[in-house]
């Protein structure tokens, strides 16, 4: 029998970080052990009722049931774009400027097809969320990874981007907070990145899903300015033979109060009274970009929401850029069933007290996880975002994160993901993701004890 033959772009996509640990898992349940699963960061906490009787309400309306093109989206459209003003000032156009997705990496992975000829460069974060990636590689383009380094707070350094590779490329790629080094940007990074894209006419793509996890602590956002000033830099020390940072812990206020009254008709309270909000202490990159001169930003409700399982998100900013997104999803699919997007439009208009609540589990997973850390002697940093710890090896695991992770799971059961994952910078990493109690964290803690001593 003739062997089949595949396209040549799906040679780079066969190995996968999240597949390869979903393997893993599986020897570990076959050998009996009970697995404490922190390699995927999709979030175990629940949507809000209100949110739910959304979707519960529309199941019982008929004209739900078909086909939703673009125009029957523009309820979504608008709360989205309320949504974009309110939080952060701008104004944005529902008919041009916003397009509904199935999650952000919907919008990450098709893009790059209405970017990208054959042989164009995109511009990545190294390491990074590898959809970033598979989409450039489904559109035959080439990747340059741009190093994130501790030493530069996890950003990348335009400068360092070599001529000839700017030559030929057409997108940059951002995503702050970011997956899976937790780090956050400052609003000047974000305008130095606009500058530079401009100057070399590249599009600009900001992947945006965890803008509401960002704790207040360890230094001071200005609103205002978009900016982190930090309540102390980070040491290097030693303990037990092992290089581990020391970091600065005091403490700072907290978010925002956010209104708790309910809406009766949350669209309808949104435009005419000011939707329940709080300033993001995350910059968007359409702060830097106000005239959506050559950026797009993607967002999801899986995180904030809690609907990662619902796969709605919405991409956002320049309205050619916007268009041409729309013309590669038109051929791919129609939009999801109408219910979830009156789910999402109940979770953006209505009261947001359960985005304060997640964010305080998710702060209080963090600080039950890192302290059960430091008291093992593993002295990793305390994130100031997302839902991840991002956490240097010990020295003799610091060129084998896979194997690191493999074994792991293989001898406690615990599940985490190698930062070599994530691309040629991650290796000597691993990430944690924070999807579940304190108590079952600090168990995982335990195990990770026993694993390296």
């Amino acid at each position: 029998m003739t062997k089949m033959q595949f396209a040549k772009r799906l040679q780079p996509l066969q190995s996968n970080v999240f597949a390869d640990m979903d393997r893993a898992k599986a020897i570990a349940l076959a050998a009996g052990r009970e697995v404490i699963d922190l390699s995927l960061g999709s979030s175990d906490l629940p949507a809000e009722a209100h949110v739910i009787e959304a979707i519960a309400q529309s199941l019982c309306d008929r004209s739900t049931h078909g086909y939703l093109l673009f125009n029957g989206t523009l309820g979504f459209r608008e709360a989205a774009a309320n949504w974009y003003e309110q939080k952060f000032g701008i104004k944005v156009d529902p008919q041009t400027e916003v397009l509904p997705l199935i999650g952000s990496q919907e919008g990450t992975a098709h893009l790059p097809l209405a970017i990208l000829n054959p042989g164009d460069f995109a511009l990545l974060l190294d390491p990074g969320y590898p959809s970033h990636a598979g989409g450039v590689y489904l559109a035959s383009g080439q990747i340059y990874p741009m190093p994130l380094r501790a030493e530069n707070d996890f950003l990348p350094v335009f400068a360092e981007i070599p001529a000839p590779v700017l030559a030929q490329s057409r997108m940059m790629v951002l995503s702050y907070p970011h997956n899976p080094t937790a780090a956050i940007a400052p609003l000047s990074f974000f305008q130095e990145a606009v500058a530079f894209c401009q100057q070399h006419n590249l599009v600009l793509v900001h992947d945006f899903p965890y803008v509401d996890l960002v704790f207040g602590e360890t230094g001071e956002w200005g609103v205002g300015s978009g900016e982190w000033r930090s309540g102390g830099a980070g040491e290097v020390g030693e303990a037990g033979g092992e290089e581990l940072l020391i970091i600065d812990q005091s403490p700072m206020p907290t978010c925002p109060e956010r209104s708790r009254r309910d809406a009766q008709s949350p669209l309808a309270l949104s435009k005419a009274e000011g939707m329940p909000n709080a300033p993001s202490l995350a910059p968007s990159i359409l702060q830097a970009d106000p005239e959506k001169s050559v950026s797009i930003e993607f967002f999801t409700l899986s995180k904030s929401y809690n609907m990662g399982g619902f796969r709605i998100g919405y991409a956002i900013g320049n309205a050619e850029l916007i268009n041409a997104l729309r013309q590669v999803k038109a051929a791919v699919d129609f939009n999801q069933y109408r219910g979830i997007l009156n789910g999402a439009i109940a979770a953006l208009t209505g009261p947001q007290m359960g985005v304060k609540s997640a964010v305080a589990t998710f702060q209080g997973r963090r600080d039950a996880f890192i302290t059960a850390l430091h008291r093992i002697g593993w002295n990793v940093p305390t994130p100031q975002a997302t839902m991840y710890i991002w956490a240097k090896l010990p020295s003799h695991w610091s060129q084998n994160s896979i194997e690191f992770c493999t074994q792991l799971v293989k001898q406690t059961g615990v599940a985490a993901s190698p930062g070599a994952g994530f691309g040629k910078s991650g290796e000597g990493y691993v990430r944690f993701a924070l999807v579940h109690e304190p108590l079952l964290l600090e168990t995982a803690v335990q195990r990770i004890a026993q694993f390296l001593h």
